[in-house]
């Protein structure tokens, strides 16, 4: 049975993710407009100095642009707001832990998602638990 069975690519994590988000309250994605959701093996070295990470495999995502605490309507044209997840290091986690693929990528997306409304640690657990 597992003889057959293989890690997702990264497009099938970049699908999962996004099917992932389609199922998050209609309430949260529409706060979302215009943010991009991407999946890299890693992060980039400039990521990882940023971050002080140790090990290419201590971060399991990212948000980076403005957060909308931080956004205002007189703000000059800038890039869209991204996510990104990590799918090495998710990959890693998961054969680490005792949770499934899909959980794992929905608690990081949530919590990246969370860093774009400046939420709280409970408050991004609370969307996670209506998700489901």
């Amino acid at each position: 049975m597992w003889t057959t069975e293989k890690a997702p690519s990264l497009a099938e994590m970049e699908a999962m993710a996004h099917e992932v988000f389609e199922r998050l309250p209609k309430t949260f994605r529409a706060l979302c407009e215009g943010l991009i959701i991407r999946v890299d093996d890693f992060p980039t070295d400039e990521v990882l100095d940023e971050m002080q990470a140790e090990s290419e495999f201590d971060l399991l995502g990212l948000f980076h642009g403005i957060g909308l605490p931080q956004q205002s309507h007189g703000d000059v044209a800038r890039l869209p707001n991204l996510v990104w997840l990590y799918r090495r290091p998710i990959l890693d986690y998961w054969a680490e832990h005792d949770e499934t693929l899909g959980h794992i990528v929905r608690h990081v997306l949530i919590h990246e998602i969370g860093h774009h409304f400046g939420l709280s640690d409970a408050d991004m657990e609370a969307i996670e638990a209506d998700a489901g």
